[in-house]
């Protein structure tokens, strides 16, 4: 595994709403905070999986943390 996952320059995609592949994720999915909108992650359709809110784009990129059992 590189050192930078993967990053090659400056120009990063973020995991972020502004994706096509980015959606809320569920009110009941998470940590309940679905009211609020205060959430760390989102659900990334392109990849069919919730990934890490504003971290670097797991598709384009790979991923970098170890992930949950969801």
């Amino acid at each position: 595994m590189n050192e930078n996952a993967g990053v090659s320059s400056s120009k990063i995609k973020f995991c972020d709403l502004r994706c096509e592949f980015a959606e809320f994720p569920s009110e009941t999915a998470l940590d309940g905070s679905g009211t609020c909108r205060t959430f760390m992650a989102l659900y990334c359709k392109k990849l069919n999986k919730y990934v890490t809110k504003n971290a670097p784009c797991e598709a384009e990129y790979g991923a970098r943390r170890p992930t949950t059992s969801f």
